[in-house]
């Protein structure tokens, strides 16, 4: 039996310090009580988790929902205690686990690749790949963007159609959207010009993927750029005024990665749980939410522009405090173009 309670962005009656939590839900009705902190939204992985409850008649499973950014500082801080900790900020979880936060594991996961496991302490749950949503009504008669050079070209030569109406993450709150911006920057010098571009053209920056679809369906935006496919792909369907775009240049692939923390109230449940989530039955359903398979042999062969992100030790690179002030920067100039 699953109950959720909602509430988003407020404190829940927490200290002021306290982790902000966006959403909560519960699982199970057992009397052995594991707690989860996760980016993912609840109804992403409702499924999956009510699967797990059903076929784990002895455990209640608290689901809280949190931006990374805040799931970081309440793993350094303790608090609230979690049995796993799950986040698509790679950088981040990798900087944790670096930090000594996270416990050594010896989980059997087999068909899980070696660039989605890291050291034995942090495994990849689930890939998503990261796109774009351009309106219809905004597009026209226009050819579609196929590479990122081809968007640039597309908002320099039709600024009326995106003036104000261009949607991204706000990397200095997001972090997932500083991961992504650090990739972006990695992969294209390119990249840089088409920021330009947006912030000449006034980008609207957010939180969340699901922010920016929601305004792209309202009209608020004509684009979306670095949106996770799996929230997008709830809405495709049932809104035909949404196209995806995925650029032939690069798409990239982010993982969604957990964790048991060392201060885990019940580590052996928070090792069952992400065991448990690298089992077949719990990767279709996940690969059923993101449409792309991290088993090797769960679902079709990645096209050839998909671009995983490993888990290593270089993603440490771009979490270092000068680097990160740096691309702030970079990014901060771009956006504010005369």
């Amino acid at each position: 039996m699953r109950a959720i309670l909602l509430a988003t962005l407020i404190l829940l009656a927490l200290p002021a310090q306290a982790m902000q939590i966006e959403a909560e839900a519960s699982f199970g009705t057992g009397p052995r009580h594991l707690t989860v902190i996760s980016t993912t939204d609840v109804a992403a992985v409702e499924q999956v988790l009510d699967d797990f409850a059903a076929s784990h008649a002895g455990i209640t499973l608290r689901y809280l929902q949190a931006a990374s950014v805040e799931i970081d500082a309440a793993v350094r801080a303790a608090e609230p205690p979690a049995d796993l900790v799950i986040s698509s900020a790679m950088g981040l979880q990798v900087r944790l686990v670096n930090d000594g936060f996270a416990r050594r594991l010896a989980l059997p996961a087999p068909g899980l690749p070696d660039w989605a496991q890291w050291r034995g302490q942090l495994y990849g749950v689930g890939l998503e790949p990261v796109i774009a949503l351009i309106s219809r009504d905004a597009l026209g008669d226009l050819p579609l963007p196929a590479t990122r050079r081809e968007l640039t070209a597309l908002l320099r030569e039709h600024p009326d159609r995106f003036e104000g109406r261009i949607g991204s993450y706000d990397p200095a709150v997001s972090g997932v959207g500083y991961f992504l911006l650090a990739q972006d920057a990695r992969k294209s010098e390119g990249f840089w010009r088409l920021a330009e571009v947006m912030g000449r053209l006034n980008a609207r920056l957010y939180c969340c993927s699901g922010d920016m679809i929601a305004d792209l369906r309202a009209g608020k935006l004509a684009l979306a750029y670095n949106v996770v496919a799996s929230y997008a792909a709830r809405t495709l369907a049932d809104d035909p005024q949404m196209i995806r775009l995925d650029f032939a240049d690069y798409t990239l692939a982010i993982q969604r990665t957990a964790f048991v923390p060392q201060n885990a109230p019940d580590p052996e449940g928070g090792a069952m749980l992400l065991e448990w989530l690298l089992t077949r039955p719990a990767q279709a359903g996940i690969v059923a939410m993101s449409g792309t398979p991290l088993l090797a042999d769960e679902g079709p062969a990645p096209p050839p522009h998909l671009r995983m992100i490993p888990l290593d030790v270089g993603l440490l690179v771009d979490e270092d405090r000068a680097r990160r002030a740096s691309l702030l920067a970079e990014w901060s100039a771009a956006m504010t173009q005369p």
